[in-house]
């Protein structure tokens, strides 16, 4: 039973999360890191005038520009990055039907 350990009795920071539309994407790559490892590709996205990178191994992403996202990101001192795996379209249950 390893899980749940902490240290010292801080509480995590919470993800910061953005929506809005999709307004440009720019993408650049593929770099190769080290040996062996996969090639990634780095995006830079604007989402409602705020800009964000993403980094991913996919050449091509989920979204298109006009569609409305969400993203999940933390920032740093370069910037906004966008977690793995958190960037997808924002559905709205009021135009379900």
């Amino acid at each position: 039973m390893a899980g749940g350990f902490r240290r010292g009795n801080q509480r995590r920071a919470p993800k910061l999360e953005a929506r809005g539309e999709l307004q440009s994407v720019e993408r650049e790559g593929p770099f190769k890191e080290w040996l062996g490892m996969p090639d990634l590709y780095r995006f830079e996205l604007v989402v409602d005038g705020e800009h964000y990178s993403y980094q991913t191994e996919d050449s091509e992403l989920p979204v298109s520009v006009g569609d409305r996202v969400v993203l999940r990101y933390k920032e740093t001192k370069a910037g906004r990055w966008v977690d793995k795996k958190s960037l997808g379209k924002a559905i709205d249950p009021s135009q379900y039907q």
